[in-house]
């Protein structure tokens, strides 16, 4: 078994490594440095886009934070990451709810486009307080978005609300903060952390 991981740890990278412990599956990290690296012609042959993060398992490339997620759920049942195919309704919505309408929102709120009332017809997400408040609807008052089972959807929307409190999209709350603490106490929440923070400081990052 060959899977290969490729990331900057200050990128979208950092839902990935969480993932990648939480299957427990042995995996190799190449780090990318943003410029040369990422745009040359090795990586652009990964991935088009010279975006992280992407996985290569057993030849089979993989990018986009959402289908790398599901991806790993599926390749490695035995870590419980994704629910049974009969319920994996709410499981789909939601994560392509996160990868789609949400991140486009908060980019764009992000980059200060504003999108008018008769704009938001063509805008995926409407309006960015809709989205928002969709989003926050995901988060339960006790367990994991999906009920007493932790999943890949807590990976992967939970890493995109507590970026949007990190940088200030969202405001925090005591039902937010509690879900957070929940999902981030998880050990290989932990070691995916530490293992990127380790990378950031041997890169001479600083976490903004």
């Amino acid at each position: 078994m060959s899977l290969v991981f490729y990331t900057n740890p200050m990128s979208r990278g950092r839902i990935i490594r969480w993932m990648l412990e939480e299957t427990g599956a042995p995996y190799e990290t190449v780090f990318l440095r943003y410029g040369e690296e990422m745009n040359g012609p090795d990586y652009a042959a990964i991935n088009p886009m010279r975006k992280v993060p992407a996985i290569v398992h057993n030849g089979q490339i993989v990018t986009e934070c959402g289908a790398i997620c599901l991806y790993l759920a599926d390749a490695f049942p035995e870590a419980g990451l994704a629910p049974p195919l009969a319920e994996r309704a709410s499981y789909y919505r939601w994560m392509m709810f996160a990868a789609g309408p949400w991140e486009q929102a908060n980019v764009n709120a992000a980059l200060g486009v504003n999108v008018t009332p008769e704009q938001s017809r063509m805008a995926g997400y409407g309006t960015f307080d809709r989205a928002l408040d969709v989003l926050l609807s995901l988060v339960p008052d006790t367990g994991y978005m999906l009920g007493d089972r932790f999943s890949a959807l807590d990976v992967y929307a939970g890493s995109h609300i507590g970026w949007a409190i990190e940088f200030g999209s969202i405001p925090a709350n005591a039902k937010v903060d509690a879900y957070l603490k929940r999902i981030r106490a998880r050990p290989a929440a932990r070691r995916a952390v530490e293992l990127d923070d380790a990378a950031t400081a041997e890169y001479g990052l600083v976490r903004s």
